[in-house]
């Protein structure tokens, strides 16, 4: 079972020493928690697709610690400079072409032409990618399509035997994963919703297509059922039907059901989004035979919060 330990320096820099030595990390990004692995090492990319399930054409996200670093492995233009530059460090990943000399393992970005990097903002997340002074592979550390994790207790439950170390820093502050862009066409296109809006990037960059699932999947997240506990979801729903918890959202939820979480009384589109992950791991271990979640506003964070839930649904 996995060592889980305070992300002291101390710690970070063993996890540094295992990533070096081709083992696999769990740590804290302002996201979720991220399962990492040496990107530049073939074997340590394998060995996150094994211990996830996960499928070896669903490409994984590369964090760095730097916009520079990331020009080492991408190719850039002035719209990903410019996104950059405003959301890095952040919640905020881009698909970009390869850089022509881009060490990072083919296998990571699933053979595609593109690469998907990101610079996170959690402190641990940043002290552990200059100490360990590489690319790193790091999906959320989960069995592919579970629940993502925002806690350590999350990754202990699922990935503990397969993990050299697990390193604690408390809850992930934002909760629900990176927003992903799409700029290696000369369309921006949106593949994933996510902390940083649609809105917030038009604003910077021009008009945004958004995925429809056509062109298959380009980046991680985009499979139709994800994010999913095993307890059943149902969508849209105020009123749980017996031996149901509800997920509730806002001031308006009903009262007077033993098993409820509100993901926000205040109905604040961002706390609820940090409490997503968390309340639907806690629900799936109530042991009832539904979770019905309360509607959630299609608008600003409320749409990656949807896009979740719908991914949730789906793979019941």
């Amino acid at each position: 079972m996995a060592r889980v330990v305070p992300a002291v320096d101390e710690a970070i820099l063993e996890a540094a020493e295992l990533l070096h030595a081709g083992a696999l990390v769990a740590f804290p990004t302002e996201t979720v928690y991220g399962l990492g692995g040496d990107a530049t090492d073939d074997a340590a990319v394998a060995a996150i697709f094994e211990a996830k399930g996960r499928p070896s054409f669903n490409p994984l996200i590369i964090h760095l610690a730097s916009r520079e670093a990331a020009e080492a492995v991408a190719q850039f233009d002035d719209r990903a400079r410019a996104v950059a530059a405003r959301h890095w460090p952040g919640p905020l990943t881009l698909v970009l072409p390869r850089a022509r000399d881009c060490p990072v393992s083919l296998l990571a970005g699933a053979g595609l032409a593109t690469i998907a990097v990101r610079v996170p903002g959690h402190p641990v997340a940043h002290a552990l990618l200059n100490a360990v002074d590489r690319p790193i592979a790091a999906p959320s550390a989960n069995r592919s399509g579970a629940v993502s994790p925002t806690r350590a207790e999350h990754v202990a439950g699922e990935l503990g035997e397969v993990v050299a170390l697990i390193l604690d820093g408390g809850p992930c502050p934002v909760g629900i994963e990176s927003t992903v862009l799409d700029l290696s066409g000369e369309v921006p296109c949106l593949l994933r919703p996510g902390a940083v809006t649609a809105e917030e990037i038009e604003a910077e960059i021009g008009a945004l297509e958004v995925e429809d699932g056509a062109h298959g999947v380009r980046a991680p997240g985009q499979l139709a059922g994800h994010y999913a506990p095993k307890t059943p979801l149902r969508l849209g729903c105020a009123d749980p039907r017996p031996g149901e918890a509800l997920l509730a959202f806002g001031a308006d939820a009903p009262d007077g059901f033993e098993r409820a979480l509100n993901l926000s009384e205040t109905g604040d589109l961002t706390e609820a989004a940090a409490n997503l992950f968390a309340h639907l791991h806690t629900l799936d271990e109530a042991g009832v035979s539904g979770i019905a979640t309360m509607a959630v506003p299609e608008e600003g964070l409320g749409r990656a919060i949807n896009d979740r839930l719908r991914r949730a649904a789906a793979a019941g």
